[in-house]
């Protein structure tokens, strides 16, 4: 087995780092509530602005007098980063196998698992903060029971009326409509034959709704269907459960002096991190450590909406 040498190492680090930074599994969509912002510090604070432009000034100057001032933006709350690491093991004999068959890299396949696993955990926290009842005020959540559910189609149930309650309410706090739905998996899975929907969509030559026919009858930019699962002793749980979750999410500069979006999810720079590779002598194992600094943030509870048991 070669030993890869410090030259080698400049060659090769880069390129398992591109590999983790791009990868991107296809059924998280945490990052869509949560968009991913970069930070240069582990910790510090969020500069967040208030409800200035809402609010109806006494603008009017008479000759001579002082112009009247208005002061933005103030040091809100506090984030610090998390730091989650990983290595993956691939041992010798099996490196030796794959160079036998062109188009292996077993070196790419273990860090494209690890980052699966440390995405995985992200997804689920980034699930947890959003489906958290408490997190939010009485007037933007609601648990539906009985005929309200929307597994129920005994005709009194209505998935379409209960998400413009919550788009109203998301308006009436930050004066801008929710543009993304996540959707848990057992919810979509009644949603799509519920009769109230299937109706609205009947000329559309489709038979079930897809998340783009949702999206286009709602009025949003984005209905997702968080299909993460994760294994709980030997049993595999849904990641977002049978929630659903109606915000406003968008990333704004300084500059543009606040967006009040739902939430974010802050990183390291030019993380996550592919170390360099080691061996292990005693594995007869080559060692690739990856590490991601990250925190996901409910940045304004207001912006988002949440509907507990949409489904029975």
């Amino acid at each position: 087995m070669p030993i890869l040498n410090t030259a080698g190492a400049r060659v090769i680090d880069p390129i398992l780092s591109t590999v983790a930074l791009g990868y991107q599994n296809a059924e998280f969509v945490g990052m869509n509530l949560f968009p991913y912002v970069p930070v240069g510090q582990r910790g510090g604070k969020i500069i967040t602005f208030g409800k200035e432009d809402f609010a109806l000034y006494a603008t009017a100057r008479a000759p001579g007098a002082d112009t009247k001032r208005i002061q933005y933006g103030y040091s809100g709350s506090p984030y610090a980063l998390e730091q989650h690491a990983l290595e993956a093991l691939v041992p010798f004999e099996f490196m030796q196998e794959a160079a036998a068959v062109p188009g292996i890299d077993l070196a790419k396949g273990a860090i494209i698992r690890v980052q699966n696993i440390i995405g995985l955990r992200l997804e689920y926290a980034q699930a947890v903060l959003a489906t958290t009842a408490a997190t939010y005020a009485a007037s933007n959540k609601t648990t539906l029971a009985g005929v309200n559910q929307w597994s129920d189609y005994s005709g009194t149930s209505d998935p379409t009326n209960d998400i413009e309650v919550a788009k109203e309410a998301v308006r009436a706090k930050i004066g801008k409509r929710p543009n993304t739905v996540v959707l848990g998996a057992a919810v979509f899975a009644k949603l799509r034959q519920h009769p109230k929907i299937i109706d609205r969509i009947k000329y559309t030559a489709r038979d079930s709704a897809t998340p783009e026919l949702l999206a286009h009858l709602w009025g949003v930019k984005r209905v997702l269907v968080g299909d993460a699962v994760y294994d709980n002793n030997g049993t595999f749980v849904d990641v977002w459960g049978k929630f659903v979750v109606v915000a406003y999410t968008d990333i704004a500069s300084v500059a543009e002096q606040g967006t009040p979006s739902y939430g974010y999810t802050y990183r390291l720079n030019g993380y996550p991190n592919v170390e360099q590779p080691y061996e292990d002598r005693g594995a007869k194992s080559w060692i690739y450590p990856v590490t991601d600094e990250v925190s996901p943030v409910i940045a304004g509870a207001t912006a988002g909406y949440l509907i507990s048991a949409a489904v029975a």
